[in-house]
């Protein structure tokens, strides 16, 4: 996988914490979090806090160790986790039924290396919405690098409150993004808003399945170490997704789990557990 971000953490390039900051943010990080004392509503409520907190930390580890796609995909027999997360980019295009020219949005872009495979794999002009420093001035020299300058962009803002007019886009994804939102119908409804009539969204998200029983403190210890680890306020069930996206004003057209497909645990690759596309007004 990718070796720059290692590079990047140690030379401060796109971005730099002192070993002071670094201790300061990973303790107030922590400090969010159930496992530590921490309470849900708090979470919710300094959603933006967290979230930059944990990506100023964790950004250039992902890199080094992930690569420029910070997402999860079903894995094949045979197949590379770069390969199945290409494929996974791949099938979203496809979904979503991209063509030329068309104007995307990535929902949560991370570095953009998502971005930067669809806009290749669909000649597509893919604006990335994140709210985090660190990641723009990162994802601006991966789509540099990738000669996608004149075709791609990032939007520096807040997916609950996109700084775009009503209308914009012919489509518009997010992988595994959305999770970090404090609340799923404003998230949706902020992506309907940007879309123009009767388009498509389609949504990669993390999800708690019906077999999540709260009243199970080792379900619960589960979730809250996820949350931890990955910067969530919160995990929602499929269902409260689903129905998030009906009250927003969408059409479900598919929903699909995905860890049940790949031949592999799903705790080898962390897949999200529905994908949807829907279709707006």
């Amino acid at each position: 996988m990718a070796k720059r971000g290692a590079l990047d953490l140690a030379s401060g390039l796109g971005g730099k914490l002192s070993r002071q900051q670094v201790n300061s943010a990973a303790e107030q990080y922590v400090n969010y979090h159930e496992l530590h004392g921490g309470e849900e509503e708090s979470r919710k409520s300094n959603y933006a806090d967290l979230v930059n907190k944990y990506y100023d930390l964790a950004t250039s580890f992902y890199e080094y160790g992930w690569g420029d796609s910070f997402h999860f995909a079903g894995r094949w027999h045979g197949e590379t986790i770069r390969e199945s997360i290409k494929r996974h980019q791949h099938f979203m295009a496809l979904q979503l039924g991209l063509k030329k020219g068309m104007k995307v949005l990535d929902v949560g872009c991370g570095i953009g290396g998502p971005l930067v495979e669809i806009a290749r794999f669909s000649s597509t002009l893919i604006t990335g919405v994140n709210n985090n420093d660190y990641q723009i001035s990162r994802g601006k020299e991966v789509i540099f690098s990738a000669g996608l300058s004149e075709k791609c962009n990032f939007v520096k803002g807040d997916f609950m409150n996109m700084p775009i007019p009503d209308n914009t886009f012919d489509a518009a994804y997010s992988l595994q993004a959305t999770c970090h939102a404090p609340d799923a119908l404003g998230v949706y409804k902020e992506v309907y808003r940007v879309l123009k009539p009767g388009q498509y969204f389609a949504l990669d998200e993390w999800c708690l399945t019906d077999r999540f029983d709260p009243n199970n403190a080792k379900h619960r210890a589960i979730k809250a170490e996820i949350e931890l680890g990955d910067g969530l306020p919160d995990i929602r069930t499929t269902c409260q997704c689903v129905q998030a996206m009906k009250d927003a004003g969408f059409e479900v057209i598919f929903t699909k789990d995905l860890s049940e497909d790949s031949p592999y645990p799903w705790s080898t690759h962390w897949s999200s557990s529905v994908l949807l596309r829907q279709a707006a007004r």
